[in-house]
């Protein structure tokens, strides 16, 4: 009989292929979003994003306990403000709503790693993640307004700056301003590779951060873009990041495997809201099992590079890693 290779010998069995797995999911890998806003007794569903809610401060911290009883180690906070202004006043005032979010968070929850999602499109009338004058995004004028968000972020003590802007130089401005604000300690989770996608739109529903006019195709990437990644990237190295985001993550796997082999910090995927709907969509329709493919979508973002998952279906797995 001629003679050809035995790979099923390694899958017989439950235990076979467990001993045999080459990429793992831990529940200390996931990072939970959560929406906090003004206001009393408050917890929104977000239409497009079932099982998401926006939580007002009164109410958030049972979320917040549910998350740290399944193991969950670390949450970003994004802010819904009551106003908004041309300039996104309330992103960088220190009685802002991340601001309040992350000083009760951690009063409560000391081991839990807090991140603040660093960027003026919540808070802005414009909707748009920088100064804006007659239309046009104005890069350097966005950048003193980032760096007062973060030190302000900072000052109520976040664990982890996360700024998602996209303006050229955001990470080497942050970076500076937490240095000279005695924030040397504060790392930077730079969104280093985020693209102009169309997977955001449950996002925006959540946030309140649809831009009033124009789109973000000036200082978020082109998809169809490759090499780009890898300078957004390298660029963010050098100025001082401390993690890469690259977002979205199911349609970029392979941006992720690129940057993963380029740089040597920790990478974060970041499943965003469009991939989280349509998931919910199709198991609410019965269409899919939707533990299964949660699973293997997640894992695929581990198996190409990602060490940690930003996603919305972090208590889903939790549990199920738990089971």
């Amino acid at each position: 009989m001629q003679s050809f290779d035995r790979h099923r010998r390694l899958r017989t069995s439950a235990g076979m292929r467990d001993l045999v797995r080459e990429t793992h999911l831990h529940t200390e890998d996931l990072i939970y979003p959560l929406f906090v806003m003004e206001g009393e007794d408050i917890k929104n569903p977000v239409k497009s994003m079932p099982g998401v809610y926006q939580w007002s401060l009164d109410r958030v911290d049972t979320e917040v306990q549910e998350a740290v009883d399944l193991g969950i180690r670390s949450i970003i906070l994004f802010g819904v403000p009551a106003e908004k202004d041309a300039v996104g006043s309330s992103a960088y005032d220190p009685e802002g709503i991340v601001q309040k979010a992350v000083r009760q968070v951690k009063a409560a929850h000391p081991e839990l790693t807090v991140i603040a999602d660093t960027c003026l499109c919540q808070f802005t009338d414009h909707g748009h993640c920088g100064v804006v004058e007659d239309g046009e995004i104005l890069n350097d004028e966005s950048l003193d307004l980032l760096v007062k968000t973060a030190v302000s972020q900072a000052e109520a003590g976040a664990d982890i700056i996360a700024p998602s802007n996209m303006m050229d130089g955001f990470v080497t401005a942050i970076r500076s301003g937490l240095d000279e604000a005695g924030f040397k300690h504060v790392p930077v989770m730079s969104y280093a590779v985020k693209y102009a996608s169309a997977f955001y739109g449950p996002f925006r529903d959540a946030a309140h951060s649809s831009p009033q006019s124009g789109d973000r195709k000036t200082y978020q990437m082109d998809p169809a873009n490759r090499r780009e990644a890898f300078r957004e990237a390298r660029s963010d190295v050098e100025e001082g990041a401390d993690f890469l985001i690259v977002k979205p993550a199911l349609s970029y796997l392979d941006i992720i495997r690129d940057i993963r082999e380029r740089e040597q910090l920790p990478i974060v995927a970041y499943n965003v809201s469009g991939e989280y709907s349509m998931i919910k969509a199709a198991a609410e329709n019965g269409w899919i099992d939707e533990k299964a493919v949660v699973l293997e979508k997640i894992t695929s973002m581990k198996r190409a590079g990602a060490d940690l998952i930003l996603t919305y279906f972090s208590k889903d797995i939790a549990r199920w890693l738990q089971n």
